[in-house]
């Protein structure tokens, strides 16, 4: 990609922003199991960075996603995952499809706050028996009179805890898993919404995250974005900029994990020689770098496209899969080469090694993925009629 002063400039900011705002507390978020949102949230939008390809009527930048994917990128140089995946579902989950379908009268409710730091959101898409099968999902929407009365669960939901607002997706008919869903914005002070005690995950240790429950939850019908029974749709538009932000976050932080490893291997001594002279390791690291490389490739070729106007699903899901699994092939080689030290619960590797996990989970499993590329490849055998 041909980045421009602008970019750079932006760069600049976020990286900044992280050295400052974010590095210095990871340990102690990391160990608290969540961190101050509302007010970190609030630093990024009075630097405009939770709008960056947002509409500018509503306070965002209205610039192209190239400028987004440096945001997401540079975000990677932070010390731990669970802040910035809260920040990208801020910006690259539960507010696409408001900025691209929603009435005016729901962004300057719920985009333009969010866009300004003012509100947390989140997206409820997930449930127990339903993650990457979305059309199998069982949360309900029904009608009674000018509103929606909303019942279910959903579950994973990353910033519920502290979040204002939840884009959720539900069955608002009977008609057919990819025709009955809409995407509602509900604000999470409804009666009506409770949570769980927050979720002891792996990894992402920093972000809230816990189940969300509905019981009988009235908001009105103009909450919903767009016509009814297209949030499926809707959803899967979304998804792809979710997946090129997830696989540009990731660029940053993989080659992090190769230099401190790097200068970790410079350091350790064995039989008289550093690490990093062993032609296996020094070797090994060579490759992950050019891994990293290809990946950073295919993303911004993907991010190109996109701002051309077409359709990505196809590299978008590609640098999803390739991130979530380079992620993992990086991460543990590199903490081999710490021996016991990359063992430790609070090594920079194992947090990486634990926090990556997540990229070839979330939104889309990498098996998912797979299936998306095999369908545009024209190979994925059709389903069966009795």
């Amino acid at each position: 990609m041909l980045f421009t002063e602008e970019h750079d400039a932006l760069r600049k900011t976020v990286r900044d922003f992280v050295e400052k705002e974010i590095n210095p507390h990871c340990d102690e978020w990391e160990e608290a199991g969540t961190f101050p949102i509302h007010d970190v949230f609030g630093k990024l939008g009075k630097l405009g960075l939770l709008g960056i390809h947002k509409p500018e009527e509503f306070g965002g930048m209205g610039l192209d996603y190239s400028y987004n994917l440096v945001v997401a990128e540079e975000l990677g140089t932070a010390h731990c995952g669970g802040v910035p995946l809260a920040v990208g579902v801020q910006t690259d989950m539960c507010t696409p499809a408001l900025a691209r379908f929603g009435s005016d009268e729901l962004k300057r409710e719920f985009l333009a706050p969010a866009i300004a730091g003012e509100m947390v959101g989140c997206i409820g898409v997930s449930e127990v028996g339903a993650g990457s099968d979305v059309a199998g999902m069982k949360t309900t929407a029904r009608k009674d009179g000018d509103d929606y009365v909303i019942n279910g669960a959903k579950m994973w939901i990353t910033n519920s805890p502290s979040a204002d607002f939840i884009c959720l997706l539900a069955n608002t008919s009977d008609d057919k898993p990819h025709k009955n869903k809409s995407l509602i914005m509900v604000p999470m002070n409804t009666p009506g919404i409770s949570f769980s005690p927050h979720l002891n995950k792996l990894g992402m240790r920093s972000s809230e995250t816990a189940q969300v429950f509905f019981d009988d939850v009235r908001v009105p019908q103009r909450n919903r974005i767009g016509a009814e029974g297209t949030g499926f749709m809707m959803q899967m538009v979304q998804f792809q900029e979710e997946r090129m932000w997830g696989a540009a976050n990731v660029i940053k932080a993989l080659e992090h994990c190769i230099n401190v490893t790097i200068d970790y291997c410079r350091e350790r001594q064995t039989f008289g020689q550093p690490l990093i002279d062993n032609q296996s390791i020094h070797f090994r690291l060579a490759e992950l770098q050019t891994e990293v490389e290809a990946l950073r490739a295919l993303t911004y070729q993907a991010c190109e496209l996109h701002i051309q106007g077409k359709d990505v699903t196809r590299l978008a899901s590609m640098a999803k899969l390739k991130a979530g699994r380079l992620g993992r092939e990086v991460t543990d080689s590199c903490l081999q080469y710490w021996g016991g030290m990359g063992y430790m619960w609070d090594n920079p590797l194992s947090r990486a090694f634990r926090d990556v996990r997540l990229v070839s989970i979330g939104g889309g499993a990498d098996e998912i993925m797979l299936g998306i590329i095999c369908k545009l490849m024209g190979i994925l055998p059709g389903k069966r009629k009795d």
